[in-house]
Formats: C-alpha cells, sequence, structure tokens
C-alpha cells in the first residue's frame, strides 16, 4: 500500500493521524540521506535488548490501531446501538484510520526511501531496492543475488524505522516508548547537516503551493472546504487525473522528488491547522492532487493539469502556484 510511487496515499494517512507530521519529516530528511550520514545514525542505534523491549511494545500496539476494516465490526461490538449512532462512529473511524500499516510503512523506508543502500551479496552489483524476478538460463529460472546492507546502512536504517513507528503510532504507544523509540533518531539528525530538499525542476511551483498552504486564513480554509466539497460530486474525474499525473512522475524519474513534495504537504497542512475531518472529507486529495500535477507540470496533459490545478487555482489564487 504505501510506497514513494504512492506517496499521495501515504500522505493522505499522515495527514489524519496525530503523529503524521513527525512521520513525514523523517521521511522528507532520510530522503536526503548520504552514505556519509549512514555513520552518524548507525552510532546511535538502541541495542538489540532495548529494542526487542520496545518493538514488543510496537506489536501491541497495532493491534490496537484502529483500521478502515474495523468498520464491518461496529454493529457486533455495539449491536443495540441506533442506525444513527453506528453511522456516525463509522465516519469518525473511516476520517481517521489509515489505509494502510505500519508494517508498509517500514517496508517504504527500508526498500524506497533507502533503496540505495542495499547491494548484492555477492559484490556483483549494486543498486536499488531488493526486488529480484527470476532471470532465464538454458531455459531455468536462476533467481539474481540476494541484497544485503552494510552493517552501518542496517543499523541507520533501524533509527530511522524506530523514529518512523514512534510517530505512526504515537496514540497508541505510552510516552515513555515513543520517546525512547524516537531519541536515537532526534540525537543523530542534530549531528547531520541541513540539506535543501530537492523537489525537481517545477521546485519554485511545488514551494509556493506549500508556502500557501501553510499560511492559509481562515477564509482560504473555507473556500477549501467548499472546493474539496465540489470535487467529491466530480470524483470519478479526479482518479485518472492523479493517475496521469503519477504516471508521468514515474517516467520521467521523479519519483524521490513528488514523494517529498507530498511529505512537506503533509507538513504544511497540519501548519495550516485544517481540521482533519476536512483532511478526510477531500481537502488532503485537491491538495495533494495539485502538488502531484506541479510535480509533472512540464509533462502532464492539459486536461489533467486543468483537472487537479484548476481548484486550487481558483480558490487560492494564481500565487499559490507562483504564478
Amino acid at each position: 500500500m504505501y510506497s514513494l510511487v504512492s506517496a499521495p496515499v501515504l500522505g493522505f494517512d499522515l495527514t489524519r493521524i496525530e503523529g503524521g507530521a513527525a512521520v513525514s519529516d523523517v521521511l522528507t530528511r532520510a530522503l536526503t540521506l548520504t552514505p556519509d550520514d549512514l555513520e552518524v545514525l548507525a552510532e546511535y542505534r538502541s541495542d538489540d535488548g532495548q529494542r526487542a523491549d520496545l518493538w514488543a511494545a510496537v506489536e501491541i500496539a497495532t493491534t490496537v490501531q484502529p483500521t478502515v476494516r474495523d468498520v464491518a465490526g461496529l454493529s457486533k461490538a455495539d449491536p443495540d446501538a441506533s442506525v444513527e449512532k453506528r453511522a456516525s462512529a463509522a465516519l469518525g473511524l473511516l476520517q481517521r484510520a489509515p489505509l494502510g500499516t505500519v508494517d508498509g510503512l517500514i517496508q517504504c523506508a527500508r526498500y524506497d526511501v533507502l533503496d540505495w543502500t542495499w547491494s548484492a551479496a555477492d559484490g556483483s552489483e549494486s543498486g536499488r531496492a531488493p526486488q529480484f524476478p527470476p532471470v532465464q538460463r538454458d531455459g531455468e529460472p536462476v533467481p539474481k543475488p540476494a541484497k544485503v546492507q552494510s552493517e552501518a546502512a542496517s543499523a541507520a536504517t533501524a533509527v530511522i524505522c524506530d523514529a518512523l513507528v514512534a510517530g505512526y503510532l504515537r496514540s497508541q504507544l505510552d510516552d515513555d516508548t515513543r520517546r525512547r523509540l524516537a531519541t536515537p533518531w532526534v540525537a543523530a539528525s542534530r549531528r547531520l547537516p541541513e540539506r535543501e530538499t530537492a523537489l525537481g525542476p517545477t521546485e519554485s511551483s511545488v514551494r509556493a503551493l506549500l508556502d500557501r498552504v501553510g499560511s492559509l486564513s481562515q477564509q482560504d480554509g473555507a473556500r477549501l472546504y467548499k472546493a474539496a466539497e465540489a470535487g467529491r460530486r466530480d470524483s470519478a474525474s479526479w482518479a485518472p487525473a492523479i493517475h496521469s499525473a503519477s504516471w508521468a512522475v514515474h517516467l520521467a524519474g521523479r519519483i524521490r522528488e513528488a514523494a517529498a513534495a507530498q511529505f512537506l504537504l503533509v507538513q504544511a497542512v497540519e501548519t495550516s491547522g485544517i481540521p482533519i475531518t476536512e483532511r478526510a472529507a477531500g481537502v488532503w486529495n485537491l491538495l495533494s492532487g495539485a502538488m502531484q500535477a506541479l510535480a509533472a507540470r512540464d509533462l502532464v496533459d492539459a486536461a489533467t493539469a486543468h483537472r487537479l490545478l484548476g481548484p486550487v487555482l481558483a480558490t487560492l489564487g494564481p500565487s499559490a502556484l507562483g504564478s
């Protein structure tokens, strides 16, 4: 469910959970890491005993985190509840329950964000994520060599994953566990250089939208909510448009830059104070779609650009897109 290609989906979940902005911050910084940074992060990895205890708590927390599948069980949990009460409970759950999982988030971090840290175990090749379809040799499938991380990369990955889980399960973990999971990343990140996040060739427009969203007025918010409501009535045209923009991003090799823009958008939405109910009701899709279109602004067709960018232009004005 979670990947850099589907960053808008991950962003949708992060913008609706309590620790989502913190998770997006870790992901954004992780996208800027270099090999030298891995050694710094590795120094702060908690020992195996501590991590075993912490991840035991994480396992328990995942069992109580709400999911969209829980909607089906609401009537069983309270069979005497009225239809209106069950409907209200279902709506509240759907507004906040993530579509993805902790496992999906960890997989995204390990194999998408940190794909460059993996190399072939036999030293024959290095490169991106360890997913290997078999190749044919004399008619027989021969798997490529398994890929591994260096000791430093593995330890650095552990630090990052601990911090991600601390934010993602913020509402389900006790304060002490959450702090112990996040502390190594917090300490190590203070030693890492501050780097500008790469946002691709349309960076100026992307940053203009981020700045505009992060400084919304009450009037701006009200207009956004109305635009999102109108967008829900035309949702059939939104899905192919966002797919087209995402495909363009993929073909252009801008996946990491576009994902970084989505993660920064999560933080801008948090700063703006947009209520979670409105984010879930369409505001995130409105803004995220515009952001994805901006990432491929020079590639998408006019119809896609109009569908994804038009509502934001009409609501927040040309300055929102750096125009």
